[in-house]
């Protein structure tokens, strides 16, 4: 299928907040509620369309939570244009944790990445322990996109993705991105290749070690 520009994203967070559920709500829009911890990253893909006539292929790279995987992780930032950093609103370590994770990510990235907050398990608000005004006052402090999401019910899942798309596609025609330009910015233009990509060779990187431990 043909598309205007393919946009690459990464989802990061801790292990557990539902990073791996809310990639397949949004490519099979289904919940399950039981999932193996992913081990190292898997892939997932989409097409989308914003403002009525701009073909998005999305694709997305879930990563593995746990410490042990982060050096794989950080191989993975460069290549990305937009980011998707999810914490778990019923358990406030993986909030805590934020700041890590955004630590990590500008380190390693792309200066013009586009990262979108996802405070996720919307659905289970008796047991919120972060409010959303935490949530927005983080994304504000920190120049993020925001919004909560329930990967079980797919409440804003859609908006999560779609909007982080809206926001690439806003630098691009503010001149912030070069979409001819085939540097490792996340974006390229549909002309150049016809979707068959090998997902191991998109992000072909070399690993970057250090960062913060969380």
């Amino acid at each position: 299928m043909s598309y205007n520009y393919l946009f690459k994203y990464i989802i990061i967070g801790d292990t557990g907040v539902g990073k791996s559920c809310l990639l397949l709500q949004f490519t099979d829009k289904r919940f399950q509620p039981v999932h193996d911890l992913t081990i190292g990253v898997e892939f997932g893909a989409r097409m989308i369309t914003i403002d009525g006539k701009q073909s998005i292929k999305l694709q997305i790279w879930d990563t593995a939570g746990q410490e042990s995987f982060r050096s794989i992780t950080r191989s993975y930032y460069r290549g990305a244009a937009g980011a998707l950093l999810v914490y778990d609103i019923t358990r406030r370590e993986t909030f805590n944790h934020l700041t890590c994770w955004l630590e990590d990510a500008r380190q390693h990235s792309n200066p013009n990445m586009t990262i979108m907050l996802i405070g996720n398990k919307s659905d289970l608000e008796s047991k919120r322990a972060v409010s959303k005004e935490e949530g927005e006052q983080f994304a504000k402090e920190n120049g993020l996109i925001f919004v909560e999401t329930s990967a079980k019910t797919a409440s804003n899942v859609e908006e999560a993705f779609i909007n982080t798309a809206k926001k690439i596609y806003e630098k691009i025609n503010k001149g912030v991105f070069d979409a001819s330009n085939q540097s490792y910015h996340g974006i390229r233009l549909g002309a150049q290749g016809d979707g068959t990509e090998n997902p191991k060779e998109a992000f072909k990187n070399a690993t970057q070690d250090g960062g913060c431990s969380c």
